[in-house]
């Protein structure tokens, strides 16, 4: 088959050029680790020879990626999981099992109308694109394509995650847990949307409201480890429940604890 074109996009100037594998990505077209995988293959060509691993590439030079790969790409999967408290969302860990172990045919949801069968195969290289700890639920994205994964947790990333979060609040030694937004005062609750620090790094703005009198409603577009919780913490709020139900454009909706399906072909986060 005929090569698929990529179009020549402008490139910082560089003295040695810029890596080919960072300019595919760049491109959208893949991961960097991805780009490695298919120039180890032969399946790009730079000014119409065959690239090398580590090869570096100027804004002049024109990049074509066999259709082959585009074509082993299509058949990389995207699943979306409901993950349940007490399950990790990378590697096992510590006794814990990882979030990956729970999908399995019996485990899809029963109305996924996605035409994809499942395959244990899918199973092969597929990695969480973002987190969630070990004490919370809700949406988590494996997928084995490293356009996904750079779009959600990329630098450049500018995807945003919607939380639940229910509190309790410490007023001066009382534990509050009922009707915890009469309490906590406005000026802490600006500190959450604005103001606040984690590892010595001023925290993005972050949409923070209640939702109802014992539960907020996060919105952000960073991830740092356990942040959620550490800026609760910061401001004498104790999380006690905590529920990831939207990634981009992608809402968990009404899919069940522990049960997974694929992301859409018109779906996009």
């Amino acid at each position: 088959m005929s090569p698929a074109k990529a179009q020549p996009q402008p490139v910082a100037a560089h003295a040695e050029g810029m890596r080919l594998n960072k300019r595919l990505a760049e491109l959208g077209l893949c991961s960097r680790r991805e780009a490695d995988e298919w120039i180890a293959r032969g399946w790009v060509l730079v000014n119409g020879q065959r690239a090398e691993t580590g090869q570096r590439v100027g804004p002049e030079d024109h990049i074509d990626v066999e259709q082959a790969a585009h074509g082993e790409q299509a058949q990389r999967v995207t699943i979306l999981i409901h993950k349940p408290v007490g399950y990790v969302s990378g590697q096992p860990e510590d006794g814990y099992q990882s979030a990956a172990s729970l999908i399995n045919a019996r485990s899809r949801w029963r109305e996924d109308r996605h035409p994809q069968r499942f395959s244990p195969q899918q199973l092969r290289g597929l990695a969480p694109a973002g987190r969630l700890d070990i004490d919370s639920t809700g949406l988590l994205v494996l997928t084995q394509d490293g356009r996904v994964a750079r779009q959600l947790i990329g630098e450049a990333s500018t995807v945003d995650k919607e939380y639940l979060v229910r509190v309790e609040y410490d007023d001066g030694g009382r534990v509050v847990s009922e009707n915890v937004e009469a309490v906590f005062p406005p000026d802490q609750l600006a500190l959450l949307r604005h103001g606040l620090s984690l590892d010595g790094q001023p925290l993005l703005p972050a949409q923070v409201d209640w939702q109802n009198p014992e539960q907020l409603r996060f919105v952000l577009v960073e991830g740092k480890k356990r942040q959620i919780r550490r800026m609760c913490e910061a401001v004498g709020l104790k999380v006690v429940g905590l529920k990831r139900i939207r990634i981009g454009r992608v809402m968990l909706g009404n899919l069940p604890v522990g049960e997974w399906r694929y992301l859409g072909a018109t779906e996009g986060f």
